[in-house]
């Protein structure tokens, strides 16, 4: 029997107690229980915990093997039964409700505590003008306060004071001022022409391009106090939200759209090819790209890091996943790579699996990522009725994905765009459908990753590939920043922007295209800092 300790805390909470099927009448079963059999309820305090589940060591020895193609032990006998394994912990709740707790959250909202009926009022108001400037991301009126008020009196007369305050959030969570990003047109602004944003407005389109979220009192201030007006204090506010914490999801939904790493939830690698390939290997992709991408910004470095740095960060699902040693744990941490072949962006899993197919790498979806992302270049839309590769030849014989590609490019519809894409991702051959590098093919041919950038320079596989990629880091530097400066704007780049594009790389070049400093560039440019007056425009119906 195995037994599996529940704890929050670190405080003991209940054991269960799994015994094995019976091999005569439960053959198969493998320890198939019901949601009801591993269930406790718990009382706790409201507020952050740490619940734990994991089964309790029986012995000391280690497995004798973890056989392929089953990522855990499995037992030995007539017949095959997984030792058991934690897949989910459900929490739900809360059940029976006994007071209002104290969390976190609640000590934030309630900035003062009113300790008699005539105090209530007072601290009311305080409270909500505190939280509709937070929600608003401006300073408020009494208009403001006053309309968000009303429902607290509302259910003050009927209930607590609590119930009050209560009744103001769900009305201030339901505020178009809240749920919407309003920016009106000054009175004077010319309709069709540019005109600058007022510094409250600048705050808030900079703490949802750094931070996905809200401005923090620190920007709201100095956006009160017009020292948006300044360069520096803009440089200054940029850099000291990009070492905070919440710049992370810059690094998530940045990186997310740009590398297309959302994608990588759809696909789907075939169980029968790749049967070690599972949710925790994908979400793992994910996380070693974000933090790749969040340690560059963060430290200062350069876009070029993007494509060679000879570190990521791995934990030891990832690290066996890659063949790297000495990796131990579920905690990512950096690692220095081994050898120059999985440096940066183009070694990495998420990049890698994204852009292949469930049974095959896909040189064509490399190739044109590389064309789009690092290159700045992307080909045009494929014909209609372009015809699937053949995966062999009239003679039965399996054909190479060279070979596959070759024969591709012999339609001369589909040449002139495969034959630059085509050697790009040839150069990532090494690396089969899900990252893992691979030295020869499935069938045992020898992998031919040589090829040529489309000015004729040669390279053979993935090192060389990147070497020839980082040595003109303006074009890179360029197409990260027209990337961020979509993401920032929420818009695709206009002929006119390309001006702004030029100065954030003059700019930057001093300071070796840092992340940082591209992104600095970006909120002090002009199409982030400026807004063309809307045209209006009239319709009559006929």
């Amino acid at each position: 029997p195995h037994q599996i300790e529940v704890t929050i805390d670190g405080k003991h909470v209940v054991n269960f107690n799994l015994a094995p099927p019976n091999a005569e009448t439960d053959q198969g079963s493998a320890y198939n229980l019901g949601p009801d059999e591993l269930q406790t309820r718990v009382g706790v305090k409201a507020g952050p915990a740490v619940v734990t589940a994991a089964f309790i060591r029986k012995t000391d020895a280690l497995a004798e093997s973890i056989r392929q193609p089953f990522a855990r032990p499995h037992g030995e006998g007539d017949y095959l039964m997984y030792q058991p394994h934690l897949g989910t912990i459900t929490i739900s709740g809360p059940h029976n409700v006994s007071g209002a707790g104290d969390t976190p959250s609640r000590r934030r909202i309630f900035t003062c505590r009113p300790s008699s009926l005539a105090e209530e009022r007072p601290c009311a108001r305080t409270i909500i003008s505190t939280l509709a400037e937070r929600a608003y991301r401006r300073p408020v009126d009494e208009a403001d306060v006053t309309e968000l008020f009303t429902f607290y009196q509302q259910a003050r007369d009927s209930g607590s004071f609590e119930l009050g305050i209560e009744r103001a959030i769900l009305a201030l969570l339901v505020s178009p001022d809240f749920l919407f990003r309003v920016v009106s047109d000054p009175p004077d602004a010319t309709p069709g022409n540019p005109y600058r944003l007022n510094d409250i407005e600048l705050a808030s389109r900079i703490s949802f391009f750094l931070w996905s979220s809200i401005p923090d009192e620190t920007l709201l201030d100095a956006a009160v106090q017009g020292q948006l007006q300044d360069p520096d204090a803009v440089e200054y506010q940029v850099r000291r939200m990009l070492a905070d914490p919440r710049s992370e999801a810059l690094a998530k939904n940045f990186a997310g759209q740009w590398l297309r790493l959302r994608n990588i939830s759809g696909t789907l690698p075939s169980d029968v090819i790749f049967p070690n390939f599972g949710e925790s290997l994908r979400q793992d992709f994910v996380r070693e790209t974000e933090l790749f991408f969040d340690h560059i910004m963060r430290e200062n470095g350069g876009v070029t890091d993007l494509l060679t740095a000879d570190f990521t960060f791995l934990n030891e699902r990832l690290a066996k996943h890659y063949g790297i040693s000495n990796v131990y744990g579920d905690d990512f941490r950096r690692v220095t790579l081994p050898g120059n072949n999985r440096r940066g962006l183009l070694g990495q899993g998420s990049i890698l699996t994204v852009t292949s197919y469930p049974d095959r790498t896909s040189p064509v979806g490399r190739g044109k990522w590389i064309l789009e992302n690092v290159l700045g270049t992307p080909p045009p839309p494929p014909p209609p009725n372009v015809p699937e590769l053949e995966p062999t030849e009239d003679t039965g014989k399996v054909l190479a994905m060279r070979e596959r590609m070759e024969q591709h490019r012999a339609n001369p519809v589909c040449a002139s765009c495969h034959r630059v894409m085509d050697p790009l991702g040839l150069a990532l051959e090494n690396f089969d459908a899900i990252g893992r590098w691979r030295p020869h093919m499935p069938g045992g041919g020898t992998i031919d990753a040589s090829g040529a950038m489309p000015d004729g320079t040669t390279f053979d596989g993935p090192a060389d590939l990147l070497a020839l990629l980082a040595q003109e880091p303006t074009q890179f530097a360029t197409v990260v920043t027209e990337k961020l400066l979509t993401y920032g704007l929420g818009r695709g780049m206009e002929y006119y922007d390309a001006p702004a594009v030029r100065q954030v790389i003059r700019t930057s070049a001093g300071d070796d295209y840092s992340l940082a400093s591209l992104i600095v560039g970006i909120v002090q440019s002009t199409p982030f800092q400026m807004r063309l007056a809307k045209v209006e425009t009239e319709i009559t119906a006929q």
